[in-house]
């Protein structure tokens, strides 16, 4: 796809992520809205997959570390095949294939299920491991957060990926410097993280706006040099949704009746915006 392309597919989801927490009237849209622009370059442009064959044998896999980020690839998955759109009405039901975090027992193309924060970049990186000794070239890619960079278990995993050379995986840490409890910086602050992650052995490639498309492909598209690959994106919380931007309330708290139909029209608006570029 083109970039122009892209951008018009984002505009698509993050509606669907207002959508969805808004019918559910819960979820995480902040930390949705900021990972965007990544899982559309990889659905999209990079990752072999293949929707109507979900267990394809061969298929990259993805790795949704943060899975409080669900609406976002839900979304992707909707639009790329994977079950009917009709379903993202039922985000956070009973019974649904949608939970409030990826299912990989319901939910047709998650590759695993994810939540606990910290274990989703470790399982992504048995995937690599397993892919290297099957002989096969199946590419892994796993997004995590930054406040989830506090947890001791992505730094294992990431001595681990060094350690067995993986150049078959990609993380991405989606930096909007935001969590839960505050800004990061407040809560636990985390340092240069490009100078940690290249001391633990990855290539690191750090992407000044997170939320630019040409940017996000170009660190896709750049060589690891054999080793595996970090892309720190800086991105924004609540992108896309002038109310929900940079701040820490939207974490997850859904939107009411007013900031819905607020967000949609801001949302709109960009679409129209994009069809006239």
């Amino acid at each position: 796809m083109t970039n122009k392309e892209l951008e018009t597919k984002c505009r698509q989801i993050r509606r669907d992520i207002i959508n969805m927490t808004a019918d559910a009237a819960s979820g995480h849209p902040g930390g949705s809205l900021s990972v965007v622009e990544i899982l559309a370059c990889l659905y999209y442009n990079k990752m072999r997959v293949d929707p109507k064959n979900p267990h394809w044998e061969d298929r990259d896999r993805f790795v949704l570390s943060k899975g409080h980020s669900a609406p976002a690839l839900y979304a992707v998955l909707a639009d790329k095949g994977y079950f009917p759109r009709e379903e993202l009405k039922n985000f956070r039901q009973l019974h649904s294939i949608l939970q409030g975090h990826p299912d990989a027992k319901k939910c047709p193309g998650i590759d695993a299920s994810t939540g606990s924060l910290g274990q989703g970049i470790s399982i992504a990186v048995g995937m690599a491991i397993g892919a290297k000794l099957s002989g096969k070239d199946i590419k892994v890619y796993t997004v995590c957060g930054d406040g989830e960079l506090q947890e001791g278990l992505v730094w294992e995993a990431s001595m681990a990926a060094a350690n067995y050379k993986l150049d078959n995986l990609t993380v991405f840490v989606d930096n909007n410097g935001l969590q839960i409890d505050g800004p990061n910086d407040k809560v636990m602050a985390l340092g240069d993280l490009a100078a940690k992650f290249a001391a633990f052995g990855y290539k690191v490639i750090e992407v000044a706006d997170g939320n630019d498309i040409a940017q996000v492909m170009a660190a896709l598209d750049a060589d690891s040099e054999g080793k595996p690959k970090l892309i720190l994106c800086h991105t924004v919380k609540g992108k896309g949704v002038s109310f929900m931007e940079n701040q820490v309330g939207w974490h997850g708290k859904a939107p009411n009746a007013e900031q819905y139909a607020q967000a949609m029209s801001e949302l709109e608006a960009r679409v129209k915006e994009l069809e006239v570029l």
